[in-house]
């Protein structure tokens, strides 16, 4: 093996416990009792990235973050102008990777084969994949089928005519993540799914169209769940979108039901992520004896998008936003909220999408 070259964890794997916790996580996988019809498969080892010229987040080697958020939640960094300029570009190369894993899906293709082709093409880039050992996460992607919430690891089950998959990347680039995800249809969605995908994609822009600097971020919630529930659906309050930057995950939590959080006010410079998980039924989790896997506690589907987005002076800015090469999806373009690809609600950015929309539609 050439020096530098991404390997596979076998020593100390946390992905896979040993002795007693081993014994214990084998007796709970054939007694859990499971909401769904999506079981866990077979995963491949956990990669190690050596690469010497790719920088690398502090819990890459112990799994466990160094760096933390501030202590009060309304405490937010405002990134500088040569940060920002480092979030674009993370969130630039976790586009691409996003964009290249969601042209994989179909059926028969397993979510291993994505989560491999992720980590190379994260690699080539010179990133790192953000979730790789982040606390012990044992996966560079998260692929969450049907009724998995979020934080699906990747396996050896192959996709079915009917799913539904949500694709969550983060890359880490020259100290700084850019995170996103998006579903994805596996062959033709049911009149239900495409339902559950549409409200979850306005209520997702709505949201973002509120962003702007001065108003509180506790006032995205509402949004969100009053647009879902006149839809029949439900907001899951056990996961937040949160604060990105050279920390994974810190201030401000980002809740997408209604609140009163004391979670701050909006200001230029702020970079966070809004990523509302929807539900056919109920919100409540049933979390997998992986201690990662989350799904719907009645089995029904659930889905999810993700930006990662930068307050401006005027407004506000998706940096994981799509490109001219991005699929214009269904949901994009049925939408009664916004038609096109959503870049940000500045000028430079509605002007941006319907110019990269346009082209999309003319050459499809």
């Amino acid at each position: 093996m050439k020096r530098g070259a991404s390997k596979t964890k076998s020593k100390g794997d946390r992905s896979k416990p040993k002795g007693f916790a081993g014994a214990l996580r084998d007796l709970q996988l054939q007694t859990f009792q499971y909401a769904g019809d999506v079981r866990p498969g077979k995963q491949t080892p956990q990669r190690v990235v050596t690469e010497v010229d790719i920088a690398k987040p502090d819990y890459h080697k112990t799994g466990m973050p160094k760096s933390t958020s501030k202590m009060l939640p309304w405490v937010i960094e405002v990134k500088t102008p040569q940060e920002i300029e480092k979030m674009r570009a993370a969130g630039k190369v976790a586009r691409e990777v996003l964009d290249i894993a969601g042209k994989m899906v179909k059926p028969g293709v397993t979510t291993d084969e994505i989560d491999a082709v992720v980590h190379e093409e994260t690699l080539k880039r010179r990133a790192y994949p953000s979730p790789l050992n982040y606390h012990g996460f044992p996966k560079s992607c998260c692929t969450s089928v049907n009724e998995v919430i979020c934080h699906g690891i990747p396996d050896d089950r192959k996709l079915q005519e009917g799913d539904i998959i949500n694709i969550d990347i983060t890359c880490y680039l020259d100290g700084y993540h850019g995170d996103c995800s998006e579903m994805f249809c596996v062959g033709t969605p049911t009149p239900e799914a495409k339902k559950l995908l549409q409200v979850t994609y306005d209520c997702w822009v709505m949201a973002m169209e509120h962003v702007k600097p001065g108003r509180h971020y506790k006032e995205i919630g509402g949004i969100i769940e009053e647009h879902v529930f006149k839809h029949g659906f439900t907001t899951v309050r056990n996961f937040c979108g949160h604060g990105i930057g050279s920390i994974f995950h810190t201030n401000p939590n980002i809740l997408h039901f209604k609140n009163e959080e004391p979670n701050g006010q909006m200001a230029p410079g702020h970079t966070f992520t809004i990523e509302p998980m929807i539900c056919e039924g109920s919100a409540k989790p049933l979390m997998w004896p992986d201690q990662w896997t989350a799904t719907t506690y009645d089995g029904k589907r659930s889905a999810q998008f993700e930006h990662t987005l930068l307050i401006t002076e005027d407004g506000v800015e998706a940096l994981t936003g799509k490109t001219e090469s991005s699929p214009l999806q269904f949901w994009e373009q049925e939408s009664e909220v916004f038609k096109g690809k959503w870049l940000g609600n500045t000028k430079d950015a509605v002007e941006k999408s319907a110019e990269i929309s346009k082209v999309e539609e003319s050459s499809s």
